[in-house]
């Protein structure tokens, strides 16, 4: 792998399955009594996060815990940075402190590419999360999590169907997601109504559809996406209610579709508005498997990047 991880765009096809035959080699040697490994012993990765995250900061943290690496959590509330401090000061304090690795969430679209190619610092730079633009880790775990269920942990996605439904346009998920799946082969269908897809979104190089009751039985896999209503400063739909009746995941949606069909979700959910109780909650949801498996998944990006190949 190259020295950071900051897009799915920098990941080769093969870079990007070599992460996730890493991540079920770690994955089984975890399942053991003994979970912890040496490999990054003496190392240190930092946690730097200017956004509330809880499942992707206690996975980075897990990862890199398991793998004997110490770990600083640093969150911008309560430091330097509610106090004006620039991202430039703050990357040339953590090379200073002899950080190896850093994994930043950022609201600011661009703001990990930044940090990693100026040169502030030494160490390698994981893209968790940048404003709208990606999060190339948990584009990782959602094709672990389906190669996992549906290709038996082997090969690449050729061929499956997945549909990715909701706040498209405020989605660093789809975003990444799009481009890993379809690097692995498979079909990818957007779904969301027109106020809520990006302008260029016919450049990303995948179908486009506003109606989400048509095709369900063709889908292997059919993703929501979380309303993002702290991006939202206008009216992108006339109600919540009608949102969920249009675009939401609920039991007569999730009874059309096929038997092998699996539902994701990247978290956190707005139960009841893109996602029902009974849709989260179905033997079809492998929305728990995602959060176990971002852990493997990130453990992977770790050793790759600090540990060798």
């Amino acid at each position: 792998m190259k020295r950071h991880l900051l897009s799915i765009a920098d990941l080769s096809k093969d870079e990007a399955l070599n992460v996730l035959d890493t991540a079920a080699e770690l994955a089984r040697i975890t399942e053991t009594p003994v979970k912890k490994l040496p490999t990054l012993r003496g190392r240190t990765i930092v946690n730097l996060f200017f956004e509330d995250s809880t499942r992707t900061r206690i996975s980075f943290e897990a990862a890199a815990k398991r793998l004997s690496a110490d770990v600083i959590n640093f969150s911008a509330r309560g430091s330097s940075l509610s106090k004006g401090e620039s991202l430039k000061d703050t990357a040339l304090t953590l090379q200073a402190m002899g950080a190896d690795g850093v994994v930043i969430r950022h609201p600011a679209s661009g703001a990990a590419h930044r940090l990693a190619s100026q040169e502030w610092m030494s160490g390698s730079v994981i893209n968790a999360g940048d404003g709208t633009h990606e999060h190339p880790t948990q584009a990782l775990l959602d094709a672990f999590t389906i190669r996992e269920n549906l290709r038996e942990s082997t090969g690449d996605l050729t061929d499956l169907n997945v549909a990715i439904v909701g706040d498209v346009l405020h989605s660093r998920v789809a975003r990444s997601n799009v481009l890993l799946l379809k690097k692995l082969g498979a079909r990818v269908t957007l779904i969301a109504p027109p106020t809520l897809l990006p302008v260029a979104v016919n450049s990303w190089g995948c179908n486009v559809k506003y109606d989400f009751d048509s095709d369900l039985k063709t889908y292997d896999v059919v993703m929501m996406l979380r309303v993002q209503r702290e991006r939202m400063e206008d009216a992108f739909f006339p109600s919540e209610r009608e949102y969920a009746r249009r675009y939401g995941l609920n039991a007569a949606r999730l009874s059309q579709l096929n038997s092998g069909c699996i539902v994701m979700h990247p978290g956190p959910m707005n139960r009841g508005l893109e996602i029902s109780a009974d849709s989260a909650d179905s033997d079809k949801s492998v929305i728990v498997d995602q959060v176990k498996n971002g852990v493997a998944v990130r453990m992977a990006a770790l050793y790759l990047l600090l540990g060798g190949e």
